[in-house]
């Protein structure tokens, strides 16, 4: 690439963006190609402060000579009763006014070729995206925009997703301006796109998830021409990356209405999608499955999607298998990886806790996280399980005080090469074996660990 053509880096909320130089015919904001990155946690915020901020926001770019107004799901949030976590502002002002308002410390221009600029806040208050007000033009990777033309306030809602999410909201004058029908579609719990339902989907394909996600966030109903135009391209949702697939499940999976997600994924033809091995699974099993996911107590990312795979197959080796192969394909981290598999191996011991020593069910049940594995196990067992006896067990036994449930081990690995012997497998087995006998009080000092353990070291192998 020549240096005419040289790439800038943008780092957004969520992805990378690529600057490549635009052709004459094109307007002065550059074609955008995006590589998806993993998002990245920002700090918690105290939504008092951070409302208060976005006001100052809106009053300092007015005090300016600009339009502005909060725009997108803080308004839509508000008007449902529920306060905003974080808020957008849209405005008149370019990028470069905005920054001469704010000040080049107190704003990052990270989205300034689309026109947005990162406003700091006090730390309290987080930080804002200032967004001009913008057209966009083609979606030929059909995620991104390929370019994009500043405008007005109602061009601007008009290439927004969805009429609830096209809402701005005057903060001075505590005033909604409604552009796309939005505020009918929240009375009446309705996820419509604006426009045409086909065009807009066929722009971002990651709108087809985020319908579903809003729908079952606020128990409302996708519209009828919406669900018809994702299910049309429900096959398309292939273009989406599977980090952001990855994230709207974990959305999803940990909503109140988690199984309205599932069931709406289903309904949309994106569950097949998604994850294609549920395609034969039998509507019992699958039944079953959905309503342990809402009996969940607390749910977690690896437990919703540990208890969409476990009907997917008939033995453990192959579950464990499956997972390996789902968490790959979505791209999840080996910790969440590991999560998926804990829960699926540990959940049918911990139903069957009676039937095992006490020394092994006690080691299951010292492991750091066992409390997400039993309520995993009791979402499962409230369908499967005629009464809870098991489970009612393994609560009772960590209820015990700590120095009977998870006393410290009397040796250790480096204690066995005192006694000369060489690393190997052989360490594992005599230090579980030391490990029984000491939960079941058959020894109870380090010197009676340490007899036992050179008596077994003794024994061939």
């Amino acid at each position: 690439m020549s240096s005419e053509e040289r790439c800038h880096v943008l780092s957004g909320n969520n992805e990378h963006v690529i600057l490549t130089k635009p052709s004459p015919a094109e307007t002065p904001f550059p074609r955008l190609i995006t590589l998806e990155l993993p998002r990245i946690a920002l700090p918690a915020v105290d939504p008092t402060a951070a409302r208060e901020f976005a006001v100052e926001v809106v009053r300092k770019l007015r005090d300016a000579g600009h339009q502005a107004l909060w725009a997108g799901g803080c308004v839509r949030d508000q008007l449902l009763g529920i306060m905003p976590k974080d808020y957008d502002v849209a405005t008149s002002a370019r990028p470069e006014q905005v920054r001469d308002v704010f000040g080049h410390r107190r704003s990052l221009p990270i989205g300034a070729a689309f026109g947005v600029i990162t406003v700091l806040g006090p730390k309290p208050a987080g930080q804002i995206e200032v967004a001009t007000f913008r057209r966009d033009a083609g979606y030929s990777d059909g995620r991104h925009p390929d370019s994009v033309t500043f405008s007005d306030a109602k061009e601007d809602a008009q290439r927004r997703d969805f009429t609830i999410n096209g809402l701005f909201y005057d903060p001075v004058v505590e005033q909604v301006i409604d552009y796309v029908g939005g505020q009918d579609d929240l009375q009446a719990g309705v996820i419509r796109a604006i426009g045409v339902p086909r065009d807009r989907i066929t722009e971002d394909k990651l709108r087809m998830l985020r319908a579903v996600r809003f729908a079952a966030k606020f128990g409302f109903t996708i519209e009828n021409k919406t669900l018809a135009a994702v299910q049309e391209q429900s096959n398309e949702l292939v273009i989406v990356s599977a980090e952001r697939i990855a994230e709207e499940l974990r959305k999803m999976l940990t909503l109140e209405r988690r199984r309205l997600a599932v069931e709406l994924l289903s309904q949309a033809q994106l569950l097949e999608i998604i994850l294609p091995e549920a395609r034969g699974v039998h509507t019992q099993a699958w039944q079953q499955t959905l309503t342990m996911l809402e009996r969940l107590q607390a749910p977690t990312f690896p437990q919703g999607l540990a208890l969409l795979l476990r009907p997917l197959a008939e033995t453990p080796d192959a579950l464990a298998q499956l997972v390996d192969l789902v968490c790959r394909r979505l791209k999840l981290s080996v910790e969440e990886l590991t999560q998926v598999q804990r829960l699926l191996r540990e959940e049918p011991l911990l139903r069957r806790a009676s039937e095992f020593t006490w020394p092994k069910l006690q080691r299951l049940l010292a492991t750091p996280g066992v409390e997400s594995i039993l309520d995993f196990a009791a979402a499962v067992s409230s369908v499967l399980d005629p009464n809870p006896m098991e489970l009612d067990l393994c609560n009772r036994m960590l209820d015990l005080p700590a120095a009977l449930m998870n006393p410290l081990p009397l040796i250790n690995g480096e204690d066995l090469k005192l006694l000369g012997l060489p690393p190997g497998p052989q360490f594992r087995i005599i230090l579980d074996q030391v490990r029984d006998a000491q939960l079941e009080s058959l020894i109870n000092t380090p010197e009676e660990a340490l007899q036992m353990a050179s008596k077994l070291a003794a024994v061939p192998s």
